[in-house]
């Protein structure tokens, strides 16, 4: 599709842009995947949001062995090798490095890059439960995070930055939205791959032009029947799908299987919700981004995540559950062990669970296993 190609181009220039920006003046600001930081006030400030998510190199993750031990989540030893050994250039030129603290997992990529770098390091705490208190110590933490902003950039970041920033988000998770919802139809006209492409390229890209590209995706779909098919419609979750983690997403579709829906932690942008631009700005950041938004397996109660999981394998109509997550991720691990039931107890849906520590000794048994499960859906 010409909308992705183009997309992909952009991405691959995407490095060439920062520099000028700095040479400009301007400054880039990095962030943690896992979708607690509004992205909205680095866009306020005039600086670019970059999201720092590439993974799947178990080349990275033996190297992050110099910096911290190995019983550590997959994707976040690959963040602290990429960080500590410059093997990332979008570390490099950084001005801010946004963490918020989620886990233990993530809270030593905090405390290693700030250790073994010179990153300017800004790490502000998630709780870890919806309540009143915690959802003012996510306002009071982000409301940092704007002054860092404002200090970092020498600008006032005002209401009407805030919200003109607001608004173009809100395309954005708008589009995200209305091309997720196509997929609820039988056959889905979209390519579980190409959704992850247009959100992984999103993580990079300049906003207004990632906007432009899913108008033209949203405006394809519309106008073009997918052809029918009998392929298995998937769920696929889990903990992270990093930017260059595809082997799972591309075993799925090679032996058959049809992903309509996903649902991950780190690497997909969240996008249900919209931020309301009613009263204020902060606030509306705050209720959309912590409130709102449906949280990751390290929430407590740990029951709306799989609440939302049941509800998308009806909406979309899902066939079986592909659960992919990453070595020492222990909140996914554990769900994986009584999801399946309330699969079977619920809409009788089968589930595969797949760990991964990023090793290329994984790829004979991933494929025999994907292999085997696509088959058991089709008989």
């Amino acid at each position: 599709m010409e909308a992705i190609q183009r997309l992909a181009a952009h991405v691959k220039s995407r490095m060439g842009d920062l520099i000028r920006h700095k040479k400009q003046g301007g400054k880039i600001v990095g962030y943690s995947p896992g979708g607690y930081l509004p992205e909205e006030i680095v866009l306020a400030a005039g600086a670019i949001p970059v999201c720092m998510a590439r993974g799947g190199d178990h080349t990275l993750v033996e190297l992050a062995g110099a910096y911290v031990c190995r019983w550590l989540d997959t994707f976040c030893r690959t963040q602290i090798a990429y960080g500590a050994s410059g093997e990332d250039p979008y570390y490099n030129v950084l001005d801010l490095l946004a963490i918020p603290i989620t886990d233990n997992h993530v809270r030593a990529v905090s405390d290693i890059l700030s250790y073994h770098t010179g990153l300017d390091i800004f790490p502000f705490g998630v709780p870890h439960m919806k309540e009143q208190a915690a959802s003012d110590y996510y306002l009071h933490g982000i409301n940092r995070f704007k002054e860092k902003m404002e200090n970092l950039c020498s600008v006032s970041i005002t209401e009407q930055k805030l919200k003109q920033a607001i608004e173009l988000c809100n395309r954005e998770r708008e589009l995200f939205r209305n091309i997720s919802l196509l997929r609820q139809a039988n056959p889905s006209p979209v390519k579980g791959s190409d959704f992850v492409a247009l959100h992984h390229g999103s993580l990079v890209a300049d906003k207004e032009f990632m906007v432009d590209v899913l108008e033209a995706v949203y405006r394809h779909f519309q106008e073009n029947a997918p052809l029918r098919e009998s392929a298995p419609r998937l769920l696929f979750t889990g903990s992270t799908l990093a930017i260059g983690d595809l082997r799972v997403l591309n075993l799925i579709e090679g032996y058959g299987g049809k992903v309509v829906i996903e649902e991950f932690a780190e690497g997909l942008r969240p996008y249900w919700e919209n931020v309301s631009l009613d009263g204020d700005p902060m606030a509306a950041l705050a209720d959309a981004y912590f409130t709102r938004r449906v949280p990751p397996a390290w929430f407590r109660p740990g029951t709306e995540r799989l609440d939302f999981l049941l509800k998308l394998a009806g909406d979309y109509t899902v066939d079986g559950v592909v659960w992919y997550h990453l070595l020492y991720r222990e909140s996914y691990k554990t769900e994986s062990y009584y999801f399946p039931r309330r699969l079977k107890d619920g809409p009788g849906i089968p589930m595969i669970v797949i760990e991964s520590d990023y090793d290329a000794s994984e790829a004979g048994q991933l494929s025999t296993r994907i292999e085997t499960f696509m088959h058991t859906l089709r008989s």
